[in-house]
């Protein structure tokens, strides 16, 4: 479970646990997204939000620390949702999706930016402690930067909100 929950122990990378697992996540979600586009990342996040949450269940059950660093499976959640406008968007437009690449810029900094910072609602569900806790704020911080990935691309593409 310890390889699940640290992403093949990823998270044990210094500095930025957390960052290496948000990196980790790009190329796995462009070859998600080659071999079955957005809908199979939106399933594979779901199944990778259930694996995470049972394997940080396992790795933290009787720990004083209810999230150490090196859980980055959340990271991984968090970053292929702040990736769905991207996918999905070139999937809408039939196009290849790396043509979208400041979309994938966006997202990296966006969800790094809210899952660091913690605002409102990301840091009300880090409060929440345990497993649910753990991969809940990062849910939140990938649809938080997931909207500002869809406000960036409107901006840019000169799209009335």
């Amino acid at each position: 479970m310890k390889a699940v929950a640290s992403l093949m122990y990823i998270g044990f990378l210094r500095p930025g646990p957390g960052t290496w697992g948000s990196l980790a996540a790009l190329p796995l979600a462009y070859g998600i997204h080659l071999i079955g586009g957005f809908w199979f990342l939106l399933n594979l996040t779901c199944f990778a939000f259930i694996t995470g949450y049972i394997a940080t269940q396992k790795v933290t059950a009787g720990a004083e620390d209810h999230d150490p660093s090196w859980i980055v499976i959340d990271e991984l959640v968090g970053q292929w949702i702040a990736l769905f406008p991207v996918s999905y968007g070139a999937g809408m437009m039939g196009i290849e999706v790396w043509r979208l690449w400041p979309g994938w810029i966006a997202a990296f900094v966006l969800f790094r930016l809210f899952d660091i910072w913690k605002p409102w609602l990301v840091g009300r569900a880090d409060r929440l402690g345990g497993p649910m806790g753990v991969m809940l704020d990062d849910v939140i911080a990938g649809v938080f930067a997931a909207i500002g990935v869809i406000i960036l691309a409107a901006a840019y593409h000169g799209v009335a909100m």
